[in-house]
């Protein structure tokens, strides 16, 4: 009998002369391509005197090149219908852009030029900084946003996981031209760099295009993050007294890191609590009982932490009974395990939205640019979705039982209530055993 053929792996991961690295998945059926440049600088490498600065320079890098202006970035993919875009995150930062296939080479061309050759022009720098300090004050007045700054504060309290990705109005307004430009030049070498593309294209003819626009450059020893800290005893409640309609809610706990071996578990935890409208969360809080409009569960993924957060957001009158009643949907699941059908549910759902989200050129891009840039490489679907399948109830009752407990909840809670009740609502999270 002959011997199988093994299946050639759908990804093809390069180390480039240069030091950038690059992973690619061909997508023969596809109209469109993307491509993101990822950058090992985020919000855990600044240290306190320069918060912010990561953000800052993203924002900085889509304001012209040595060669090109700030129009011509933005016209050469969006002239031909692509679109162009980024973001920071903890992490890294992402330059990407999608447009119709047949254009990918333009597209690799603008965003390495943006992440190489940045003019960094001092009248850019003092004009996008009034835009930063409005988008500041634009958080502050944004409560849902808000708790969730909070949040990461309560956790990890003086520590870059728990600062503003956009700093606050001091370390902005302290950002100089010197300061920013140092950042880049350490940051923004290709040893610390990563290209992920997706779509329909040949392989071999982005990496010679890569080759002729990335050269070998500086070689400045590559930056590392603090280590996430320990957070402290819980249960801890931070309220926010503010003149809002609606109370917003973040109850969540210490989580695991990006590759703990009890990762699977807490994807289907999240699953099985709030992640969609079948959610034991949006069933009974929302559905059952009429107690919020909003509810559902986050999960926060880093190299040594991670945080799993429920947010609601409710009548100030509600808010205890809310509160209690999602800390007893978090004691049922660690006590009693999930039922076959229910688990068979979360296991479906969770296959069924990878499998549609990476139909699409841009969000497979960012899902295998993520695992290169913060693991070093990509995990196929289909072993992902193996290991989702393997997952016992007895696996989520355990990885409950790690996450919640009552020494280890934190609430932040901002809205119309009164400071004291924050000593109530303590109590309230100690019920959690």
């Amino acid at each position: 009998m002959p011997a199988r053929r093994k299946k050639p792996a759908p990804y093809r991961h390069v180390t480039m002369p240069s030091g950038l690295t690059v992973v690619l998945r061909e997508m023969p059926h596809a109209e469109s391509a993307s491509v993101g440049i990822w950058v090992r600088a985020g919000g855990r490498f600044e240290p306190p005197a320069i918060v912010g600065v990561s953000h800052f320079l993203e924002h900085l890098l889509f304001k012209g090149t040595r060669t090109r202006t700030c129009e011509e970035l933005k016209r050469a993919v969006e002239g031909v219908g692509g679109s162009l875009n980024g973001f920071t995150a903890e992490e890294f930062t992402c330059y990407m852009a999608k447009l119709p296939a047949k254009h990918l080479a333009r597209a690799l061309a603008v965003l390495c030029d943006m992440a190489l050759h940045p003019s960094l022009a001092s009248r850019d720098i003092d004009k996008e900084r009034d835009v930063i300090l409005e988008e500041i004050r634009m958080y502050d007045d944004t409560p849902g946003q808000h708790v969730h700054e909070v949040f990461n504060q309560l956790l990890w309290p003086n520590h870059p996981l728990g600062n503003l990705l956009a700093g606050s109005e001091q370390s902005v307004r302290g950002l100089s031209h010197g300061v920013i430009r140092s950042y880049w030049r350490r940051f923004y070498q290709p040893r610390n760099m990563l290209i992920a593309v997706a779509g329909n294209f040949v392989a071999d003819d982005v990496i010679a295009q890569l080759g002729r626009l990335v050269r070998p450059g500086r070689r400045e020893a590559l930056p590392r993050s603090r280590p996430a800290p320990r957070s402290p005893r819980g249960p801890l409640v931070r309220l926010l007294h503010k003149k809002t309609e609606q109370t917003h809610v973040c109850l969540g706990t210490p989580a695991i890191a990006r590759m703990h071996p009890q990762r699977f578990a807490v994807e289907l935890l999240h699953v099985l609590l709030g992640a969609n409208m079948s959610s034991r969360l949006f069933h009974e809080v929302r559905e059952r009982r009429g107690l919020v409009y909003e509810i559902g569960t986050q999960i926060k993924r880093y190299r040594d932490a991670g945080a799993f957060i429920v947010y609601a957001g409710c009548d100030a009158a509600k808010l205890t009974t809310t509160i209690r009643t999602i800390i007893t949907e978090l004691g049922e699941i660690k006590r009693h395990p999930v039922s076959p059908r229910e688990l068979r549910r979360a296991k479906d759902f969770y296959a069924g939205q990878l499998v549609m989200a990476l139909e699409d050129t841009l969000e497979h891009m960012l899902w295998m640019g993520e695992q290169a840039i913060t693991v070093g490489g990509i995990g196929t679907p289909q072993a992902l979705a193996e290991a989702i399948e393997q997952v016992t109830p007895e696996q989520i009752q355990r990885a409950a039982s790690r996450l919640f407990t009552s020494r280890q909840l934190f609430a932040a809670i901002v809205g119309p209530v009164p400071v004291h009740q924050a000593a109530t609502l303590q109590r309230v999270c100690a019920e959690l055993q």
